[in-house]
């Protein structure tokens, strides 16, 4: 199933234990510790990184509009990588650690962990220019 384009809310049990799985393994992937994949997919705040381990196997990440927004945001970000880099496995993971000062200066992954959901919609922006298109409420 093609994620991106899904209505989150109203996937199956199936298809939203193998998204979970998808978001936490690119976070792994994209080298975030625990506690930040916390505040990066706001689950409560007194959720252990333990927990994450969960959603690697059978369970679903809770299906709340704010955490769904979330997980659109790092799907829209993850293609807009793959598609800026097509022929390199790595330049996301380089691009995300790296200082930008689109962010004030910091990551990307920072303003993404620090900011929420402000900043996952400022990364995806920032690398996506149709996705800022359609915000802006633009018509060709």
């Amino acid at each position: 199933m093609h994620f991106l384009s899904a209505n989150l809310r109203e996937l199956s049990n199936d298809d939203r234990v193998a998204l979970s799985r998808l978001i936490v393994e690119l976070l792994d992937r994209w080298r975030v510790e625990g506690n930040d994949q916390v505040a990066m997919l706001g689950l409560p705040v007194d959720t252990a990184p333990r927990v994450l381990r969960r959603y690697h196997e059978n369970t679903p990440l809770p299906n709340s509009p704010e955490i769904n927004e979330r997980i659109d945001h790092l799907l829209g970000i993850a293609d807009a990588l793959r598609t800026s880099n097509p022929c390199s496995a790595t330049a996301d993971v380089i691009w995300l650690h790296s200082v930008n000062h689109r962010f004030e200066n910091r990551t990307p992954l920072e303003a993404m962990i620090r900011d929420g959901l402000g900043g996952l919609l400022a990364v995806r922006t920032h690398l996506d220019c149709a996705y800022d298109w359609h915000l802006s409420g633009s018509r060709y």
